[in-house]
C-alpha cells in the first residue's frame, strides 16, 4: 500500500501557510498498478511533499476487481483517515463509482469527507462489455451525496459516450468540469502531471482545468 504520513507543524501551500493538515484518499480505476507517471502518483506525492496525509492504496486485483471487496477497503481506508482536519478523496473511473456504491448502500455517511472529487467515471453501457468490472455499474442515482462533491471528465471520454454531465452530473444535481480532448484523464490521454487537479486540491474554489 502507497502511504506517506507526515505529522508535522504547518506547512506552506504555494503562498499561503494552512493550520491543519489534510488528509488525501487517492483511488485508482480498473487495470491500473499505481505507475508512477500517472496524475494520481504525481499527486500523491505533491500532497505528501506538502506535508498532508496521503494515502493511495494499490486495491486488490485492479485487472479483475470485486465490487465488495473494494468496498471493504474502501470503509477501512476511510476508516484510518485523521479524525481532524479536511478530509478529501480524489476517484478515478471505477473509484468513482466505487464511491457511488458505497454511498448507495449507506457505507458512507456524511462527514465522512469533506471534499470529493469525481474523475472520468465509465457508464454502464461500456461497462456492460467487460466481465470484470460490469458489476461496478453505475447504482440508481437516487440518493444525495454527503460532502461537496464535484465531477470532473473529459468530452470524449470513450468510457463514457453518453457524456459525463448527462450521465451523472445532472442527476447527482453536482458541478461538472468537462475538459476537452481529455478522454478518460489516464496515461493514454497524457495526464501525468496535472497542475489543476493540484490547485483544487488545495482550493476548493480553484477551477479545474486540462494539463497543460
Amino acid at each position: 500500500m502507497f502511504h506517506r504520513e507526515r505529522l508535522t507543524g504547518p506547512v506552506c501551500r504555494r503562498s499561503e501557510t494552512i493550520d491543519a493538515m489534510t488528509a488525501y484518499l487517492i483511488l485508482h480505476g480498473w487495470q491500473n498498478h499505481r505507475p508512477d507517471k500517472h496524475w494520481q502518483h504525481w499527486l500523491a506525492d505533491r500532497l505528501t511533499n506538502l506535508g498532508h496525509h496521503v494515502t493511495y492504496p494499490q486495491l486488490p486485483d485492479p485487472d479483475d476487481p470485486d465490487l465488495d471487496t473494494w468496498l471493504t477497503e474502501l470503509a477501512r481506508h476511510l476508516g484510518r483517515l485523521p479524525a481532524t482536519g479536511e478530509r478529501v478523496v480524489i476517484a478515478h473511473s471505477a473509484s468513482a463509482l466505487l464511491w457511488l456504491h458505497a454511498v448507495s448502500r449507506g457505507l458512507v455517511k456524511r462527514g465522512s469527507a469533506d471534499r470529493v472529487l469525481l474523475v472520468a467515471p465509465p457508464s454502464a453501457s461500456v461497462l456492460g462489455h467487460h466481465p470484470e468490472v460490469a458489476e461496478f455499474a453505475p447504482p440508481a442515482l437516487d440518493f444525495s451525496l454527503p460532502g461537496a462533491t464535484r465531477l470532473v471528465a473529459g468530452d470524449d471520454d470513450p468510457y463514457c459516450p453518453e457524456g459525463a454531465r448527462e450521465t451523472f452530473g445532472e442527476p447527482l444535481g453536482i458541478p461538472a468540469d468537462i475538459l476537452p480532448g481529455a478522454a478518460h484523464i489516464d496515461l493514454d490521454a497524457g495526464y501525468g502531471s496535472w497542475p489543476a487537479v493540484l490547485d483544487w486540491c488545495l482550493d476548493p474554489d480553484a477551477r479545474i482545468t486540462p494539463r497543460p
